[in-house]
């Protein structure tokens, strides 16, 4: 149908912001102890600490649309080593093991990354932006 076809961007848009914003808030909960998190992670424990830091940083690139591709195959790897280091070995599948978020997060990253950022990306804008002010950015050497 013609409407799907016409609103794909935005489609795109929204489940990248959606997505990233979550993982970004998620992050935050976890390092600073805020929406209603009850504590925070000590600074640089491993693993927690670190896919906590890969969650804000991550979660908020995807979701501004910057290298969004690299942030999302990383958040994407992040949360598949959640899955099947933490929640994997307990039982086989997601809903036995409670790694349906992990498995989610990591599929919806994953789809991002072979998507690309769509025309809402931040560096989508400041690409028109450069392109339509004339200024080329300098080949990199």
């Amino acid at each position: 149908m013609k409407i799907f076809e016409q609103g794909r961007d935005h489609a795109l848009a929204l489940f990248r912001i959606v997505l990233g914003f979550l993982f970004f808030c998620h992050g935050a909960s976890q390092l600073f102890g805020v929406f209603g998190a009850k504590s925070q992670l000590a600074f640089g424990v491993w693993p927690g600490w670190w896919a906590a830091a890969i969650q804000l940083v991550g979660g908020a690139a995807v979701a501004l649309g910057v290298g969004t591709r690299v942030a999302a195959v990383l958040c994407s790897g992040s949360m598949a080593y959640a899955y099947f280091f933490t929640h994997a070995p307990k039982a086989l599948l997601p809903l036995q093991n409670g790694g349906e978020q992990a498995a989610m997060f990591s599929w919806g990253f994953l789809l991002i990354a072979f998507l690309g950022s769509g025309r809402w990306a931040l560096s989508s804008v400041l690409h028109r932006v450069e392109r339509q002010s004339g200024h080329q950015a300098e080949p990199a050497r």
